[in-house]
C-alpha cells in the first residue's frame, strides 16, 4: 500500500460471509462532521451495503456517529451516501448485480492523500461449507508458520 494511506475500519465479516470477485476504489460524498467522525474512527460497516440506483451507486447502514462538538449542524448517522465512480465503473457493478446471486459489499474505508475512500467488491455469498473450509485452511496454515516458524 501507499505511504499516504490511514485505514480508518476494515470489514472482516465481509470476507467470510462473501466470495469477493472484483475490486475498486472509490470516493465518498460527505458532510463535514462526517469527514470529522471519520478522521476519529467512529464507523461502522458491519451492516452496510451498496445498491445501483439512478444516481450511480449508493452506501446504506454505514452508521458514522454523530461528531462529539457538531452541534446543531451535525450529520445523520445512518443516512444513504452517494459513492463516486466512473460511469464505466457503475456499469460494471449494475451488470454485476444483475446476475443472480451477487451483490457490492463495502470492504474498508481509508484516507488516501487527505480524501476519504472506500474499497467496494463484488462478491458472491458463501454457502456454510466454504466457510467451514475457509476455516479449516486458515487453521491448518496457523498451525504450518508456528511448526517453522
Amino acid at each position: 500500500m501507499a505511504e499516504n494511506v490511514k485505514i480508518v475500519i476494515n470489514n472482516r465479516r465481509a470476507r467470510h460471509e462473501y466470495e469477493i470477485l472484483d475490486k475498486v476504489e472509490a470516493g465518498i460524498e460527505l458532510q463535514g462532521t462526517e469527514v470529522k467522525s471519520l478522521r476519529a474512527g467512529k464507523v461502522n460497516l458491519q451492516e452496510a451495503f451498496c445498491a445501483v440506483d439512478s444516481d450511480g451507486i449508493q452506501l446504506y447502514n454505514c452508521h458514522i456517529a454523530p461528531y462529539k462538538h457538531g452541534g446543531y449542524a451535525n450529520h445523520v448517522p445512518t443516512r444513504s451516501r452517494r459513492l463516486l465512480l466512473h460511469k464505466r465503473e457503475i456499469e460494471k457493478f449494475k451488470k454485476g448485480t444483475e446476475q443472480k446471486g451477487l451483490t457490492i459489499v463495502p470492504l474498508r474505508i481509508y484516507f488516501k492523500h487527505g480524501w476519504a475512500k472506500i474499497e467496494i467488491a463484488l462478491a458472491r455469498g458463501k454457502k456454510l461449507h466454504d466457510k467451514r473450509r475457509d476455516i479449516a485452511e486458515r487453521d491448518t496454515k496457523r498451525r504450518i508458520d508456528r511448526l517453522t516458524g
